[in-house]
């Protein structure tokens, strides 16, 4: 594997770990993955939930946990720690505001366009900036609006398939159709990176995540011109997921079938593991009666069949029953929980398996 350089960072393993929240990649996974000569990620949403102790103002929570976090993971590693920031969240800039003033390494803005991220540094900011996308179309755009208006290339892409778990960036139409395929818009983006990269005299590496499961895959999607992958699903079956056990477990005992795709209070497609909380949404014994948080600008509690944060917030804390697990396409083949270590030098040994199966065609 080639190292993956964003900027003046250098992961040695081109592996980004997916934010997952929430609270599902804290400081625990990101420092050990970074650690492991990754990229690790925080997720800053519903910090507010995990940190309601110090504060009963959401918000305040949000901005005091993201602080702790970043100060637990740099504690904990020398490597590089990102921070993941969906712009659907009412408390964005709060998010972004905080993180650059924290020096967190990178800043991963998706779940929405991030077109005036650049305009929250400061002369002496440090942190890097990397929208996640589903399209070169969308590339483009935000490309056009921060070297327009903010005169900043961004220093990475995160392009985004299909098969991602979470808040996906497609039409319920659009997820199955295979020119929609991680295959088919890696390529795309490349290219569209390339040239505005050329533009710019600045190279901005592509970053591939959406289904990404072994190493095989890691140079599969590589060959196609990506520079490094994003990986979530993988890592909430280790020892430092910042998981329930309950939470992992879920992921161990799922079967294919248990994969589904669900219409998120958010307002987009969501992939997840079916559970018995799900099944009531879809029987319309759900309803919240009001909103505690106010925490996503495109959710409208009048018409949401519950409230996503808590969902997420209670899964996070093994309680099942009242909540459920996102996931991507491969949930199902987690088998047992391993470390962080031991999945990335699986993978590095999966992916030299790749390339010496081609050296002796």
């Amino acid at each position: 594997m080639k190292e993956l350089k964003i900027g003046n960072l250098v992961a040695k393993v081109p592996i980004v770990q997916g934010g997952m929240g929430v609270g599902i990649s804290l400081s625990g996974l990101a420092s050990a993955v970074a650690n492991a000569g990754g990229v690790g990620v925080i997720s800053a949403a519903g910090l507010g939930l995990i940190y309601n102790d110090i504060s009963k103002n959401f918000n305040d929570a949000c901005i005091h946990g993201l602080k702790q976090e970043l100060k637990k993971a740099r504690e904990a590693t020398k490597g590089i720690i990102g921070v993941n920031i969906m712009v659907a969240l009412s408390n964005f800039a709060d998010m972004v505001r905080t993180s650059i003033e924290e020096k967190a390494d990178i800043i991963f803005a998706g779940a929405g366009l991030p077109l005036n991220l650049p305009s929250f540094l400061k002369p002496d900011s440090v942190t890097k900036l990397v929208p996640i996308v589903s399209s070169a179309r969308a590339l483009k755009l935000i490309c056009r609006r921060w070297i327009g208006e903010y005169g900043y290339t961004p220093d990475a892409v995160v392009v985004e398939g299909p098969k991602a778990g979470g808040h996906l960036g497609y039409s319920h139409e659009q997820i199955n159709d295979e020119n929609y395929s991680l295959e088919n818009i890696v390529p795309e983006v490349v290219t569209a990176a390339r040239e505005i990269g050329e533009q710019q005299g600045k190279f901005i590496p592509v970053i591939a995540g959406g289904g990404i499961y072994t190493g095989e895959d890691i140079y599969n999607i590589t060959s196609l011109g990506a520079d490094g992958v994003q990986m979530g699903t993988r890592f909430v079956t280790t020892d430092e997921c910042d998981a329930s056990d309950e939470f992992k477990q879920s992921y161990i005992d799922a079967r294919k079938e248990d994969i589904e795709i669900i219409q998120s209070p958010v307002g987009m497609p969501g992939r997840a593991i079916h559970n018995n909380f799900l099944q009531k949404v879809k029987e319309g014994l759900k309803q919240p009666k009001a909103c505690p948080f106010n925490c996503i600008k495109t959710c409208d509690v009048t018409h949401s069949p519950y409230c996503i944060m808590l969902a997420l917030y209670n899964a996070y804390k093994g309680k099942m029953e009242n909540g459920y697990a996102f996931c991507g396409s491969n949930a199902w083949r987690a088998e047992k929980i391993i470390s962080v270590k031991e999945l990335i030098n699986t993978l590095k040994q999966e992916f030299s398996n790749k390339v010496a199966s081609l050296q002796t065609i």
